[in-house]
């Protein structure tokens, strides 16, 4: 089975060790045909806190790594400058 990949935005980096990212995903609706926008968010595990709120980032699935975090931060792609 092959391992699972999103790229996401960081919307929280507050807790240790952890961010939060949001997915998005733009599909037609199924009777209407307007793109509507679903936005999923996932706890992703960031060993060395260097995610910050903004940037962009690939996640990679793995094994439960506590109650809600299944996902590791892979590599940031970009960077929020502030």
């Amino acid at each position: 089975m092959a391992i699972k990949e999103r790229v996401g935005l960081v919307v929280s980096d507050k807790m240790q060790k952890t961010v939060v990212v949001a997915i998005e995903n733009r599909a037609p609706h199924p009777k209407y045909g307007k793109i509507v926008v679903q936005t999923k968010r996932y706890k992703v595990h960031d060993e060395d806190n260097k995610c910050k709120v903004g940037d962009r980032v690939r996640i990679q699935e793995t094994r439960p790594l506590s109650k809600t975090k299944r996902w590791t931060v892979t590599e940031i792609l970009t960077t929020k400058l502030s």
